[in-house]
């Protein structure tokens, strides 16, 4: 197997592209080695194609030479799975950014990797159509990115996540051969493989396009903030709202650390005294809209809502969504660094699970915040810390373990849209048998047999059909700093 930091290397894939879209300056290098995750990783060269046939003559090289590769979008995602080890080539399609085809009729949009998920529905808006899986990232991550994770969004309670909204696709597999999955026809014929390379991680091949889903705007909206003085109280309106029949468009929750963070960060006048906050977004007809904001009052009320704060305009639903979606960002304010999980437990262990989250972060001495998706049990706890300290960060890694643990026990699943990555790899026996494993480790044989698509990422090292040409054995020291 060739290294892919061999001037010999670089030399034949600068002959594809060009050299100016060939990196290998180690402080580059390095950037490319990281994700939105806490991973360092080691990246070989990075290369940058602009088409799908400068994709096909990439893989077909790497192919050649036998060197991994690693497929890159933004670089926003949060379980290493974008961080390459042992020197893989990265290929970012973050230059493959054109919105190539938008036809209203169906409606959908026939996009490359590389466009970034807000832009996809800003330029739509005029047809009075939208995107509709809008993670908190939108601004910056791809809808490539979003393909590779299954990733979902404050609105996929109702409308679904990305695998709801990816009509078809084209794919690079690792020799370099093309393959179009799926299409526009409502059932197409055979296997839905497009289904599989959702949520696939890169592990499958590079996508090159993707024909997505759009989704008509609702003609009302009405966006809702309720203070709760317990988290409990917040739990069971989460519980009365869904149980009254009302599916809103988005249910999120943060306790009283976060928002105290957000509204430092925001200035949305956000009521930092509450020990919750539920923000509740209805949509639909003008009756619907009424009928669902009349349930979530009555519910609010019934549950200890201290206040329901309807939007008044436009302006002042923004800026609750913004203050939701700067969350992350306003960590910044708590601690340099952070550390994100995204488990997934049934709507009626909510409270049972965060006060148990509560609990690992006082053990282990350790600041937790929660943001996250209520309406789905998506949880967000998200562990503030200084990664300069290596004991407090062998402390953030142990919370993680028993955080993972603790959800899976009250019948939860490791990830409801981040993926499994390196982050949760090792976890997957929690979940799934050993024949479930090598289930899945086959199909992945047979989109990559080398095993060179992003090795030693999503399944166990020892998986039947796993990392085969490349021995990954344990993560490379330091890879979790």
């Amino acid at each position: 197997m060739a290294t892919t930091q061999a001037p010999a290397v670089r030399d034949r894939f600068a002959a594809l592209l060009d050299p100016g879209r060939v990196i290998d300056h180690p402080l580059e290098r390095r950037l490319y080695g990281r994700d939105g995750s806490i991973a360092q990783g080691d990246c070989g060269l990075v290369v940058l194609p602009e088409t799908t046939a400068e994709v096909v003559a990439c893989m077909r090289l790497a192919h050649d030479l036998g060197i991994p590769v690693v497929p890159r979008g933004s670089g926003t995602g949060l379980c290493g799975g974008a961080v390459p080890l042992d020197g893989a080539l990265v290929l970012s399609v973050a230059r493959m950014s054109r919105i190539l085809e938008v036809d209203p009729s169906v409606p959908c949009a026939r996009v490359e990797p590389g466009v970034l998920n807000l832009d996809l529905s800003t330029a739509v808006r005029h047809l009075g159509l939208h995107y509709a899986p809008d993670p908190s990232s939108q601004q910056a991550c791809s809808i490539g990115g979003n393909v590779a994770t299954n990733a979902g969004g404050p609105h996929c309670l109702a409308s679904g996540v990305t695998a709801q909204h990816i009509l078809g696709m084209e794919i690079v597999l690792a020799d370099g051969e093309v393959l179009r999955l799926g299409g526009t026809a409502p059932d197409p014929p055979g296997y839905d493989l497009r289904g599989f390379v959702v949520g696939g991680e890169g592990t499958l091949g590079v996508v090159t396009e993707i024909t997505v889903r759009l989704s008509r705007n609702p003609p009302h909206v009405t966006t809702m903030l309720l203070d709760f003085p317990t988290v409990a109280a917040a739990g069971a309106a989460v519980g009365g709202i869904i149980g009254a029949g009302v599916i809103p468009a988005a249910m999120e929750m943060m306790d009283q650390k976060m928002v105290v963070a957000v509204e430092a960060f925001v200035r949305a006048d956000l009521p930092v005294e509450a020990a919750a906050l539920l923000l509740v977004e209805v949509d639909g007809t003008a009756a619907e809209v009424a009928s669902h904001t009349a349930v979530v009052e009555r519910v609010g009320a019934e549950t200890g809502a201290g206040r329901v704060r309807v939007a008044r305009d436009e302006a002042e639903r923004a800026l609750f969504w913004k203050a939701r979606k700067s969350a992350f960002g306003a960590v910044a304010r708590i601690a340099p660094n952070y550390y994100l999980h995204d488990c997934v437990v049934p709507r009626t262990r909510l409270v049972e699970i965060l006060a148990r989250i509560y609990e690992i972060g006082a053990e282990l001495d350790l600041v937790i915040m929660n943001v996250f998706h209520a309406g789905d049990g998506n949880l967000h706890p998200l562990i503030a810390f200084d990664r300069r300290d290596p004991e407090q960060v062998e402390r953030v890694h142990a919370a993680g373990t028993l955080i993972i643990e603790a959800c899976v026990a009250v019948g939860g699943v490791l990830s409801g849209e981040h993926g499994i990555g390196l982050e949760k790899r090792d976890f997957m026996p929690l979940t799934f048998s050993a024949t479930d494993l090598e289930a899945q480790a086959c199909a992945r044989e047979a989109f990559d047999p080398e095993g060179r698509m992003n090795p030693a990422k999503v399944l166990p090292i020892g998986s039947r059909c796993g990392e085969i040409v490349l021995d990954a054995g344990s993560l490379p020291e330091g890879t979790w700093l």
